[in-house]
């Protein structure tokens, strides 16, 4: 576990927002499921799209598809864009998914596997690279990163390999089974639950390169950081050599602007192996 303490100036990151925002095209809404399911189904219609937002005249650029937190009930794709990721020539595709009560488990993670899916069917249309695509979220939308990436049955659904994301990077996401499936269960926040819905029961060797982060442990939601490091700790015994913690010292929960620049890093780091790999 690597514990960081990270100061951000927020007037330049404002700075940088702008101009990236600006330099970069743009595609909203697009939906990424097949017609014929959309058409049957209203809240899929109306939820279940992406935003795409990647560098003009650039080949091969690597993708994150980024889920967006809110404890499964709350949040959107164009509110909680991560805009300190729209940057370096790297694309970043921002998903919406169908919400907590309106919908029940396992509907959200079918929603972040077929958006993933969608990702490596259509992306080099734009210009990225398949062998570049992360998977990326904050909280709810770590939780789900952890679990398509991890259970590989999502994916395999839609035909996708979850061995062929290039890394995950889950800010502040779940170990264990997610509050609004306990919820359900009426199960107490303060009662752990490992099932078949928890990151931590599909722990393997070969999964993507995972980098958790979390913020301070007596700052953060109850027990997320001693999930993250029981996940890291259970991965590395299954022989998983890729897994990293960080804990972000002084920052709570919400913590997406100091993890940015090290998924960014890791984006370089993987992005340079492929190239030593030809």
């Amino acid at each position: 576990m690597k514990k960081l303490i990270l100061i951000i100036v927020s007037s330049i990151l404002a700075i940088v927002v702008f101009s990236q925002d600006k330099e970069y095209l743009k595609e909203l809404n697009i939906p990424y499921y097949e017609t014929k399911i959309a058409e049957y189904d209203r809240y899929i219609k109306e939820q279940c799209r992406l935003d795409i937002y990647y560098p003009p005249e650039v080949k091969n650029f690597p993708v994150i598809v980024w889920f967006h937190g809110g404890g499964m009930t709350t949040g959107d794709k164009s509110k909680n864009f991560p805009w300190g990721l729209a940057k370096n020539n790297v694309a970043v595709i921002s998903v919406n998914y169908r919400l907590y009560p309106e919908v029940k488990c396992p509907k959200y993670l079918e929603d972040a596997a077929a958006a993933v899916a969608w990702v490596f069917n259509n992306i080099e249309k734009y210009g990225g690279n398949p062998r570049l695509i992360f998977v990326a979220g904050h909280s709810a939308g770590a939780y789900l990163t952890n679990m398509i990436g991890l259970d590989k049955k999502w994916l395999a659904a839609f035909n996708i390999d979850a061995n062929d994301i290039a890394g995950l990077f889950s800010v502040s996401g779940n170990g264990i089974t997610h509050q609004a499936i306990r919820d359900e269960k009426g199960i107490s926040k303060t009662i752990p639950l490992i099932d078949e819905y928890a990151p931590l029961f599909h722990v393997r060797a070969d999964a993507p390169p995972l980098l958790l982060m979390t913020g301070d442990r007596e700052m953060e939601y109850i027990g997320r950081y001693e999930e993250n490091s029981y996940l890291m700790r259970m991965m590395k015994l299954a022989g998983h050599k890729e897994t990293i913690l960080y804990e972000f010292g002084g920052y709570g929960h919400d913590m997406t602007i100091p993890a940015f620049p090290l998924m960014l890093r890791q984006i370089n780091l993987i992005r340079e192996q492929l190239k030593n790999e030809r």
